[in-house]
């Protein structure tokens, strides 16, 4: 597959080639995964850390100082931001850029969890127009002094009742945001079933004057091209298709400039990538707690290879990089990577209504601040 979907992507002063970007993922995209994805794509590429909750930032937080870390060479050092409240996020904008922490901000308005849709916040506050209008203004004049772009990613809707999509992109557009990216989901289908890419084009047609990247089901570097193909968006957003995965990057990178896929890893090369990601982690947060967040990622790496039941549950159990190198050891090196590790990875779920504060959904143009809407801190 040498299909090529070629764009002159930037946001702000940044050009982003080849047009991919790393979607945050709580719990995941911490500096160590970020610096893996990075080794096998463009450097030019975006790679967005974990979502940070406005309220830590201006609280300065430690646990949440920890996890706004970049790489050194990282380059744009790109962040996303939760909150609800335009002050606190306009705040948390001006610590940000005037201790040079990031060049980029994104806006989290994506996230289908109960916990943070019941306070307002996430795939629940575009239906508030006005409060939705408040929050990007303050974030971009917050921003704006610094030259650092903000950005906002959104979802299709809370449900197919109340579908904000197009409202939020335009809004985001005439508040001065620099690109807006769309999970082409409601809230209530959380990550299960399809994507709708037409939602995708319906926001390209409406946004005119700023970039339209994309979201949803990017499983393979074929699903990029052709989502930019069909839907004509300027860049691509992919988030669950690289977990396990991380060679993704170099994958999407050959097809978006036209050149020949590199050939997929077998056995004893995920090996090596397996055991890079835990160094890595190791480097940036101990031995002891890099071993636990990486049995997570176990069944990703190892997903549709020949590997037996007992070797399985000791990669979900590791607890040493000695010991992981052992394991490593024992895998057979010359298993070709599976056809069935190809499809769709990470959580899917099942679509459920969607938790929102008490009357909700009366006023959209209320812009009042939902009440203790900012008592969460990172990592949700």
């Amino acid at each position: 597959m040498t299909s090529e979907a070629t764009t002159d992507l930037r946001i702000g002063p940044y050009p982003v080639d080849p047009a991919v970007v790393l979607a945050p993922m709580a719990g995941i995209t911490n500096l160590a995964f970020r610096k893996l994805c990075r080794e096998f794509g463009s450097p030019t590429s975006i790679y967005v850390c974990e979502m940070i909750t406005a309220r830590a930032v201006v609280e300065r937080n430690e646990k949440t100082l920890h996890m706004m870390s970049f790489d050194a060479d990282e380059s744009p050092r790109s962040m996303q931001l939760y909150g609800v409240d335009p002050a606190t996020l306009g705040e948390a904008v001006r610590i940000i850029v005037g201790e040079g922490w990031a060049d980029h901000i994104d806006l989290n308005l994506g996230c289908p969890v109960p916990k943070v849709t019941r306070l307002g916040g996430g795939a629940a506050l575009p239906y508030k127009r006005a409060l939705f209008s408040r929050i990007v203004r303050a974030m971009v004049q917050a921003a704006e002094p610094a030259g650092v772009p903000v950005t906002v990613k959104f979802r299709i809707g809370i449900d197919d009742e109340h579908l904000t999509y197009l409202d939020a992109g335009r809004i985001a557009e005439a508040e001065g945001a620099q690109a807006v990216a769309l999970h082409a989901r409601t809230a209530a289908q959380r990550y299960s079933g399809q994507a709708d890419w037409s939602a995708i084009a319906r926001l390209k047609e409406a946004v005119r004057t700023i970039p339209v990247l994309g979201n949803g089901d990017i499983f393979a570097a074929a699903d990029a091209v052709r989502m930019m193909d069909e839907t004509g968006c300027d860049g691509v957003v992919v988030g669950r298709g690289c977990l396990g995965r991380p060679w993704l990057f170099a994958e999407l990178q050959a097809a978006l400039r036209g050149e020949p896929l590199p050939e997929p890893p077998n056995l004893g090369r995920v090996g090596e990538v397996l055991y890079r990601h835990a160094t890595l982690l190791s480097e940036h947060l101990g031995e002891d707690k890099a071993m636990r967040d990486l049995r997570k990622h176990m069944a990703w790496y190892l997903m549709g290879f020949p590997v037996g039941a007992d070797l399985r549950r000791a990669f979900a159990t590791v607890s040493r990089l000695t010991e992981l190198e052992d394991l490593v050891g024992q895998l057979d090196p010359t298993a070709p990577f599976p056809r069935d590790a190809e499809g769709p990875r990470g959580r899917q779920g099942s679509p459920g209504k969607v938790a929102l504060p008490h009357g909700w959904l009366d006023d959209p143009e209320d812009p009042a601040v939902p009440h203790g809407a900012d008592v969460m801190h990172s990592g949700g």
